[in-house]
């Protein structure tokens, strides 16, 4: 990691040009992410965004993959990607191993998330903040500690970062996606913490694809045992009618009347 914000020195006017061949390019630093539960973290915000756009091809999300943009940093080998990224507007099913610039019509991501640590604390909110406005111009920049649900905070960029104020939940709006992002105190991957997580614009909780089949699931248990209750119900409604006939044919009978000929 460097210390300084890397420069581009393309000549391209748009700011970006192929540095070298894809095939030297480097996908993987061999470094984990700082604990179980960052990558948790990381997992819960990339499933849950493609469970929001689920049959939808028209964006990419990823997580701590390489992002390539100069040839400055291509030849420093100077930065790890993101935790997590959204790039709209794009074709999503296409394998990636990172993302690289120059192959993506020169786009950048719109929305980037970093799990920060003590270790990562200063990097996300210095090097990593000034890169991302200035040379990506992401959109929205978030960071979290997942071990300190204090630590939620967002800049939204306009011609620079502004920072995003929280509302009364204490959750921040990211506007590029149109969801909210705030803290679900819950156990994940048996793991127990206030997770990061997407809210909808109702306040809805962004579930991940597990949490939509134990709700169809639950859905489907209330359904039928709603349905047990209507059969049970009807049976005792046609017994019900069988005594109340029977009562009717004996005091017929005892007024001598024949029940079978009225």
């Amino acid at each position: 990691m460097v210390d300084t914000l890397p420069t581009q020195t393309n000549a391209d006017p748009d700011g970006w040009n192929p540095p070298m061949p894809p095939t030297d390019l480097i996908f993987d630093d061999g470094e984990p992410l700082e604990t179980n539960q960052h990558r948790v973290a990381m997992n819960v915000l990339i499933r849950s965004y493609q469970q929001y756009r689920i049959g939808q091809t028209d964006f990419y999300v990823g997580g701590n993959m390489f992002i390539y943009y100069s040839s400055t940093q291509v030849k420093n080998r100077d930065f790890r990607g993101p935790d997590f990224f959204v790039v709209l507007d794009v074709e999503g099913t296409r394998d990636r191993q990172g993302w690289v610039v120059w192959e993506e019509e020169g786009r950048y991501p719109d929305v980037i998330i970093e799990l920060m640590s003590p270790s990562t604390a200063k990097v996300d909110l210095g090097l990593k903040k000034q890169l991302y406005d200035r040379v990506f111009k992401t959109q929205d920049y978030f960071v979290y500690n997942p071990f300190d649900s204090t630590s939620l905070q967002g800049w939204h960029r306009s011609s620079a970062y502004d920072e995003i104020l929280p509302d009364s939940r204490g959750w921040l709006w990211c506007e590029t996606l149109g969801l909210w992002l705030g803290t679900w105190t819950g156990t994940l991957d048996r793991e127990t913490t206030s997770w990061l997580r997407f809210y909808d614009a109702n306040g809805s909780l962004v579930l991940l694809p597990e949490e939509v089949a134990q709700q169809r699931a639950e859905a489907e248990t209330q359904r039928a045992e709603a349905e047990t209750q209507r059969a049970e119900a009807e049976t005792q409604r046609a017994e019900v009618e069988r005594l109340r006939a029977e009562r009717l044919a004996a005091r017929l009978r005892e007024l001598g009347e024949d029940p079978d000929l009225i």
